[in-house]
């Protein structure tokens, strides 16, 4: 079963007057919907645009594995493991909260940050925090997360240019650029599929693409 959703029709949420814009493809905060609380362990598939300047005050996380790609721009993260660093587009970011953390994300640099950021449930609840930031990740390079029982993959196809899609139980897939053809679907930015029990899939790119796809369990 393949289940597209539309940028479009993303929860719109943030703070638009402290310049934080944010889209949301599962119920998030005070945008509930039962019937879009996850997609097997994946919680939130958050599209999040700070202004210069702006950003996220320091505030907690426990039980979730936060993985986030940058766009655009240049994400400052500080946590309580000690981390802080700048990441920048390619650079993947994984904060395991563990039983406890808590994190600053903010856009400290002169031009508006895009990033996306995923939330996913560990298989285990508790244990220490942790980070960890990959940088320039590359195609052929899969970011597992044990964690939670799932691998990443990042895939930038070019035009014409086709790519498979992880023969797992459960794929979860978002558009970051370009636009798409999936099993005669069209798919541009921003749109995301829900992908159950399918073999030999494959993604064809109209234009040059940056995709995510979630192998899940």
């Amino acid at each position: 079963m393949i289940d597209v959703r539309r940028g479009a029709d993303r929860y719109e949420g943030g703070d638009p007057d402290a310049g934080i814009t944010t889209r949301h493809a599962f119920s998030f905060g005070s945008f509930y919907d039962p019937d879009n609380l996850r997609f097997g362990p994946v919680l939130a598939c958050n599209e999040e645009t700070l202004a210069p300047g702006a950003g996220f005050p320091e505030h907690p996380h426990s039980h979730t594995e936060i993985v986030t790609w940058v766009v655009e721009g240049e994400l400052t993260h500080r946590d309580t493991t000690g981390t802080s660093s700048l990441v920048r587009p390619g650079d993947l970011q994984h904060l395991g909260a563990g039983s406890g953390a808590r994190h600053v994300e903010r856009n400290d640099g002169p031009v508006p940050l895009r990033f996306v950021q995923m939330w996913l449930a560990p298989l285990t609840a508790g244990g220490d925090p942790s980070y960890q930031l990959v940088r320039e990740i590359a195609d052929e390079e899969p970011y597992a997360l044990p964690a939670a029982g799932a691998v990443l993959h990042v895939r930038r196809p070019g035009a014409g240019e086709r790519t498979a899609v992880p023969a797992a139980e459960r794929v979860y897939l978002h558009v970051v650029r370009g636009d798409l053809r999936l099993a005669g679907q069209e798919l541009g930015p921003g749109d995301s599929a829900r992908i159950t029990g399918e073999q030999h899939l494959e993604l064809l790119a109209a234009s040059p693409a940056e995709v995510l796809l979630w192998e899940l369990p």
